[in-house]
């Protein structure tokens, strides 16, 4: 189905002209009930058709027992029934020719088998019949924009219209969230429960969303997705694309990574689901939230606009991170500068004309650097002049204004004042009113009027570094992409012979070579037997030398002491094989041990750690970061979705904490960034080109200076075949 059919039949669900709720009961406190009332109650713009065999009427409207005896036609069912009269409901319905289905009852695929199957041919008749299913096992759809005005779900509350739609898998949050919107005073143009998503999803909604000219943010609760790089490219072009860009801010439940402990590599241990979620987001755009709260906080944010010169509404999004604040309290002030750090701003530095001007309106006491302290008895003038001369800085992108309630302060004055400035400046300007009661008339004015108004000045930071962040989202650069060349018949084959022989766990001797197709620079590495043959190899390749044990059943070597660095003589190398076997078996009595790699020692740099983790649905997924004995203890990883080019590898490089490190930090040389950059493309192309690699990890990549490219010192792989894969 294309995207305009997909959004018609979507239409008639969200904004249908007429509805038939089957299932519809004459008594109070059955679902079938309390959503038909719901409906009436909400005012909706249709036509109603409740459907009942055993009920003259519902509510007072005339019910009819089957769907086909309705005599106009239907956009929408709701369907309120068991697994099996629900699937005898949707045949009739899809028959009488409606254009979407809700079906709000559960006992499907989440109680099992047979449920499941039912569930599965209801989804099968619509897809034949062009039709689409929300749920089942949901709360239902709202849509209070005034040209609908439909509460279609068993939430009793309908919402006032806005701007931001919201998407949740949970019905039981959704009651939550619209109780906590009611409280805040929040609008929404749609409200979505997809249940178990047997049909619709979540990307089928953000598509339709994107179209919707009442949808200016969305907002999603997330449990689970059932699709990745596809999801990954459709909401890069809604966040960001050149089709009227929308934000999309996420949460998401079930942070754990239970399921990773039993993975072999580094990369798999550290990844979990979180990793993959943390990808999907980063890479589409979307924004992660940590609780309802702050969700609710950024949407605020995002949904503030402005009109431009040609009458249309702007969003407001800084240009840079360079905030102002303005407060009538030192306290409130300091925490907010210390959020505004933590949240990727900074303080703006005042151009002198700016300070002067302060100094012309304000008192001698205030504080004419930023924060701006304007004192406690500031009158309205004073917070309009102070405001007024910090948004017209060229320095300042953007600004923070603070208001205690004190005995003298104008509340609702102040507010409009800061209308006033807001109406002129396409700059975002997000205000923290500290209070309840003495500060409700302003903070009503402002909400009203869209100004982003919160209770804490934490808040108000956190929100602008989400604007920010949003705001480099957008304005980001793309860099031409790499051209690689890779000896991809010369790995495939590397791999095939692994598998022939039963061997799936790669150290260097396989695993170097594969690398090396993929263009790795890697170390001169042969493989001893014996204490003489380990000394002839060592000289042979030139000392000094590393020496690493072989076993597949002693995967960390480091663990086992299975690495002795530094190998500078014949005679050491001697003693340091047999050390290292005397360690392996010591810590492993069944390890089969082949011998120990000899490898030339590599010259000085930075270890980072790269790495690859396959997961169902979504595929491979790359890890980068801090590498070396360390990358368990300090985790300062980051992780993309393959395929990924340079723009990509480029951000995930400056993601971690330890970038200072290649950067050259206390007198040491800055390392190859870009080196390291391409061999990420390189692993991006050899995941995808090679789906029996499951996991790997290259951990050391020695980074050197800049222009001396990296090494790779030490692998691992864990393959399978492709059946196994599949």
């Amino acid at each position: 189905m294309d995207i305009r059919a997909d959004i018609e039949a979507l239409n008639a669900i969200l904004s249908p002209k007429s509805v038939a709720v089957i299932g519809a009961s004459t008594t109070p406190g059955k679902v079938g009930h309390d959503i038909f009332a719901n409906i009436l109650k909400g005012g909706f713009t249709g036509i109603l058709y409740p459907v009942n065999p055993g009920a003259r009427a519902v509510l007072s409207v005339r019910a009819y027992p089957r769907i086909q005896e309705v005599p106009d036609p239907v956009d929408l069912a709701i369907v309120i029934l068991p697994p099996q009269p629900a699937l005898q409901a949707v045949q009739d319905a899809v028959a009488r020719g409606v254009k979407g289905v809700v079906i709000v009852s559960a006992g499907f695929r989440e109680v099992g088998p047979e449920g499941r199957a039912i569930e599965d041919r209801i989804v099968a008749l619509c897809r034949e019949a062009g039709v689409r299913v929300i749920g089942p096992n949901c709360l239902g759809v709202i849509n209070p924009t005034p040209a609908v005005r439909l509460n279609a779900s068993f939430s009793a509350r309908m919402p006032k219209a806005g701007n931001i739609s919201f998407i949740s898998q949970s019905g039981a949050l959704c009651t939550a969230v619209l109780d906590f919107a009611a409280d805040r005073n929040f609008g929404f143009s749609k409200f979505i429960s997809t249940g178990n998503k047997a049909d619709v999803d979540e990307l089928d909604l953000l598509l339709y969303l994107h179209q919707d000219p009442d949808t200016e943010v969305i907002l999603l609760y997330l449990e689970e997705l059932r699709r990745g790089p596809e999801f990954i490219r459709a909401v890069r072009e809604i966040t960001s694309g050149d089709f009227r860009p929308k934000p999309v801010l996420a949460i998401k439940s079930g942070r754990t990574a239970a399921g990773a402990r039993a993975a072999a590599s580094h990369t798999g241990s550290l990844s979990g689901t979180e990793g993959v979620y943390n990808a999907i987001f980063q890479q589409s755009g979307i924004i992660r939230v940590e609780s309802i709260d702050e969700l609710f906080d950024f949407a605020t944010a995002f949904a503030y606009k402005n009109e431009s010169e040609l009458g249309k509404l702007r969003r407001k999004v800084p240009t840079g991170n360079r905030v102002a604040i303005v407060t009538n309290a030192g306290g409130p002030g300091i925490v907010a500068t210390d959020m505004t750090m933590f949240s990727g701003l900074e303080l703006a530095q005042f151009k002198e004309e700016t300070v002067e001007t302060l100094a012309s309106h304000l008192p001698s006491t205030a504080n004419l650097k930023n924060p701006v302290d304007v004192i406690g008895d500031a009158t309205i003038d004073r917070y309009e002049n102070a405001l007024g001369a910090v948004i017209r800085d060229e320095n300042v992108d953007g600004a923070l204004v603070i208001l205690t309630p004190q005995s003298m302060t104008n509340v609702l004055g102040t507010a409009e004042a800061i209308a006033r400035i807001a109406r002129r400046s396409f700059k975002p300007i997000l205000c923290c009113f500290m209070g309840v009661i003495d500060v409700s008339a302003g903070v009503k004015y402002l909400q009203d009027r869209g100004i982003p108004v919160y209770k804490f000045p934490e808040n108000a930071a956190k929100a602008f570094g989400a604007l920010y962040r949003y705001s480099r989202w957008l304005n980001r650069q793309f860099l031409a992409e790499y051209k690689l060349s890779f000896d991809r018949e010369r790995a495939a084959k590397i791999i095939a012979d692994c598998l022939a022989r039963g061997k799936t766990r790669l150290g260097e001797l396989d695993g170097l070579g594969i690398l090396e197709a993929y263009g790795f620079p890697v170390l001169p590495t042969k493989l001893s037997r014996s204490a003489e043959e380990a000394a002839a190899v060592a000289a042979e390749i030139g000392f000094p030398v590393v020496m690493k044990i072989v076993s597949e059943q002693i995967l960390h070597k480091s663990d086992a002491g299975g690495v002795i660095v530094g190998v500078q003589t014949a005679q050491e190398a001697r003693q340091a094989f047999e050390t290292i076997l005397a360690r392996g078996r010591a810590y492993r009595e069944d390890a089969v041990i082949e011998g120990v790699l000899v490898q030339k020692m590599a010259s000085a740099g930075t270890e980072v750690i790269l790495g690859l983790s396959r997961y169902p649905v979504f595929g491979p997924l790359l890890m980068f970061g801090l590498g070396g004995i360390f990358v368990e203890v300090f985790q300062d990883v980051t992780f993309r979705l393959a395929p990924i080019g340079r723009n990509e590898a480029r951000r995930m490089v400056r993601q971690i904490r330890g970038y200072k490190l290649l950067e050259g930090f206390r007198g040491r040389p800055r390392g190859d960034i870009e080196a390291v950059e391409k061999l990420l493309v390189s692993l991006s192309h050899l995941a995808i080109d090679h789906p029996e690699i499951a996991e790997l990890d290259i951990n050391p990549l020695l980074v050197h200076p800049e222009g001396r490219g990296a090494t790779a010192a030490d692998c691992r792989m864990i393959l399978k075949s492709q059946n196994a894969a599949a």
